[in-house]
């Protein structure tokens, strides 16, 4: 649980650095949408954020989000009573692993407008099934968005380690952290129009809240390398992570945060 726990503080603090670039992901998938979107399912929805902007762009619309993981249903169910969206919101623990949802829709008759998919596609164990499960719950001319981060999120110089962020990546990529195919051939085998793909570049510069969340993401990098990397590199990543000393993530002046997404939207 102290994990999850974990992840979803990450995500929150993710949340916060991407911003209004979500807003700009949510506006370019209504380019897509049908003219009057009644429903909107959220797959694999986290701890909200994406609930939360669907919920602003389609403001007419009843939303579901679905997520595997109690915590994750209660800051979703939280987050959404706290913007005053709980009212139209519908949060459903389920494991889409498990099969779809009977009370979601599934028969070549649904009625979902919009589904959303964010960093969460990759997770499920068939997704070939899990897309043919989505195309037959959405409505005529309804779509789906798919999410994904185009790469690992970036923080430090150059400089730092000689290049010590590109030999974590390179390791981390080794282990498949971030690692999904191009959804294009998915989506085409499930029956899909694929209608658009699009990246999404955020960079921010060094700010308290970007500090914090760099310092998770180095945390989390450095307990997953544990020993593979060399004494010295190992080093670095400690003294960046010991929050009085000099070099802390959270003391950088010369921090840069920079995330990308990559998505697909997809017609039925």
């Amino acid at each position: 649980m102290a994990t999850l726990e974990r992840l979803a503080d990450l995500l929150d603090r993710d949340a916060e650095v991407l911003g209004s670039r979500l807003d700009d992901i949510t506006a370019w998938a209504a380019e897509y949408a049908p003219g009057s979107v009644r429903r909107v399912i959220d797959i694999g929805a986290g701890t909200g954020t994406g609930t939360l902007a669907l919920a602003r762009r389609f403001d007419a619309a009843d939303l579901v989000a679905i997520d595997r993981w109690p915590t994750m249903v209660e800051r979703v169910r939280a987050a959404g009573a706290a913007h005053g969206f709980d009212g139209r919101l519908r949060v459903v623990e389920a494991d889409l692993d498990a099969g779809w949802p009977a009370e979601l829709g599934g028969d070549g008759t649904g009625s979902v407008d919009v589904a959303w998919a964010s960093a969460s596609l990759h997770e499920v164990a068939d997704p070939d099934r899990l897309l043919r499960d989505v195309r037959a719950a959405l409505a005529p001319g309804g779509v789906l968005v798919v999410v994904e981060m185009d790469s690992l999120p970036r923080f430090l110089p150059d400089s730092v380690g000689n290049g010590l962020e590109d030999r974590c990546h390179a390791t981390l990529a080794g282990d498949g952290w971030n690692s999904f195919p191009d959804w294009r051939e998915h989506l085409d085998r499930a029956g899909f129009d694929v209608a658009d793909q699009r990246s999404f570049e955020v960079v921010r510069p060094a700010t308290e809240s970007n500090r914090r969340y760099a310092r998770l993401n180095v945390e989390r990098m450095r307990s997953a390398l544990a020993d593979r990397l060399s004494e010295e590199d190992r080093r670095i990543l400690d003294d960046l992570l010991t929050d009085d000393h000099p070099d802390s993530v959270l003391l950088r002046d010369d921090l840069t945060v920079r995330i990308g997404r990559i998505g697909w939207v997809a017609r039925a």
